[in-house]
């Protein structure tokens, strides 16, 4: 059983063309599904009905639905699983096979039976922002959430392209000698994004460089 005092590890992690598995297919469902798409997922939903959305995709081919109750079978080959269908035992029952079998869990709204956690996220391009407390209070993780979405506006994903490709840059054309200096210089936001974070360049002495598209 896991507990809330537990160091959780974080990571961000590539599920493209890995298969997931998500047991219930309502609007709880939908919305983790969503994710797992836009990383590229292998998606297998079973539920004996399913929202519209997830109807939707399951037409377009953008994953495979199996419209009846949940089976053991349905795990295999499975890299990881969500169990968000309305009945404890059920995802209870998916629990306790990914244990058996070495497979990732979450069990929606039921932290004792979660291997991980989806933490709430602010995205910004290429930008992503996790924010999560192991468990403990969701809605604690959404108001932070909130707070860091009006610091980190939809300016920033612009942004964060543009340093990497000027780190793409430097990486093949500047000498290992320089290297450092100028991947901190890129890395200093304009004062209009951050003026907080651009006033770094004060404390290590290095001059922030102009973000320029040639």
């Amino acid at each position: 059983m896991k507990t809330n005092n537990e160091n959780l590890f974080p990571l961000m992690i590539r599920l493209a063309g890995r298969k997931c598995v998500v047991i219930g297919a309502g609007n709880v469902a939908a919305a983790k599904i969503e994710g797992l798409l836009s990383c590229g997922a292998k998606v297998v939903v079973v539920g004996p009905r399913a929202a519209r959305r997830i109807r939707e995709w399951g037409k377009a081919g953008d994953l495979v639905w199996r419209p009846r109750r949940f089976s053991a079978r349905d795990l295999r080959g499975a890299f990881l699983a969500i169990a968000a269908t309305d009945l404890p035992s059920t995802n209870e029952s998916v629990y306790r096979v990914c244990q058996a079998r070495k497979i990732l869990c979450n069990s929606v709204d039921d932290p004792q039976h979660c291997d991980f956690f989806y933490p709430a996220v602010v995205r910004r391009g290429p930008l992503q922002i996790a924010i999560s407390t192991s468990g403990c209070s969701p809605a604690l993780a959404a108001l932070l959430r909130k707070d860091l979405a009006r610091q980190f506006g939809p300016k920033w994903a612009a942004f964060v392209r543009l340093v990497g490709e000027r780190r793409h840059e430097i990486l093949n054309t500047a000498s290992s000698a320089r290297r450092k200096k100028l991947l901190k210089q890129i890395a200093i936001p304009p004062k209009k994004l951050s003026p907080r974070l651009s006033r770094s360049k004060e404390v290590d002495g290095i001059q922030p460089r102009r973000h320029q598209r040639s």
